[in-house]
């Protein structure tokens, strides 16, 4: 493993490490205005959500890199603190990439962009039509991190509304991921898409206290076949089956089937339960993979 020293790189170098390295991170399709009523329109994937009361969200437009310069957005949050934040959908996800183009002040990026302007409710900017969710904000305070080349400034913006799009939504009214169909930034010119096969649930241990890998079985916890991914789903369980539902379920023709065909060799008995209790975790079933594994 390489080290690297921040002190030991030019700005650039170091900067497109850390864009590489964390990631995918959310974009933030910003809009604002300045007091002249100039519209801007700029995508920035140094974004996050930080609180939920009052409801914050976060941007950084950093100082550029080359020329230590600052971009119009920060420049307009300034002389009108309030912005429209859009998330980004595939649908979207070129026509974002275009608003990022550095044009000249002044210079419409909805119209550069091809993107629907339509007034918002409480807030000066207008927003995107196209955008699945936008949120309209006031900017609380502007925190400068640095005044050279790649410094960042957070913009720190409490939302006053959300408008979501129905066609995101579930039946249940929740948004729907698959829906979504978010875009996400990574580091160059690479981006990701939050879809498909990409997306996957894990239960969250909150109203549970799993057990964790250390009160494992060692046979267990030292597998050579489960990863460390199927070691943290295992220690998501409150407890371990009891003896009569393991003696239930060693009934069963393929516990049976298995312990004939490795009854003179132990270590392939163990291999065999362990592949098979991968194979019900990645099916989802956390209860039978545990009935499989203490077997052994």
């Amino acid at each position: 493993m390489k080290t690297f020293y921040p002190k030991d790189l030019a700005p650039a170098e170091f900067h497109a490490l850390l864009q590489g390295s964390v990631a995918p991170r959310p974009i933030a399709f910003v809009s604002t205005i300045d007091v002249q009523g100039n519209v801007n329109l700029s995508p920035f994937s140094f974004f996050n959500l930080f609180s939920t009361n009052p409801p914050i969200m976060i941007f950084s437009p950093s100082r550029r890199v080359r020329d230590n310069t600052t971009k119009h957005t920060l420049e307009n949050v300034k002389e009108v603190p309030e912005v429209v934040i859009h998330v980004v959908g595939f649908n979207l996800v070129e026509q974002m990439s275009l608003a990022s183009t550095e044009y000249d002040k002044g210079v419409n990026e909805f119209v550069k962009a091809g993107l629907t302007s339509i007034p918002s409710v409480e807030v000066k900017p207008p927003r995107v039509e196209e955008a699945p969710i936008a949120f309209e904000c006031k900017v609380n305070e502007i925190k400068p991190l640095g005044e050279v080349g790649g410094s960042g400034n957070l913009v720190i913006c409490e939302v006053l509304l959300a408008h979501i799009s129905e066609g995101v939504l579930d039946e249940e009214g929740k948004i729907d991921p698959f829906k979504m169909d978010a875009v996400a930034r990574l580091g160059g010119n690479w981006y990701s898409r939050a879809s498909g096969k990409s997306l996957f649930q894990i239960p969250k241990p909150l109203r549970t206290k799993g057990i964790g890998v250390d009160q494992m079985p060692e046979n267990v916890r030292n597998s050579t076949i489960l990863s460390g991914n199927n070691l943290g789903r295992l220690g998501n369980v409150e407890k371990l089956p009891s003896e009569e539902e393991l003696r239930e379920f060693a009934k069963s023709v393929e516990i049976q089937e298995m312990k004939i065909r490795f009854q003179n060799d132990p270590d392939s008995w163990v291999d065999h339960l362990h592949l098979l209790a991968k194979e019900a975790l990645e099916s989802g079933d956390l209860e039978k993979a545990w009935l499989i594994l203490l077997q052994a």
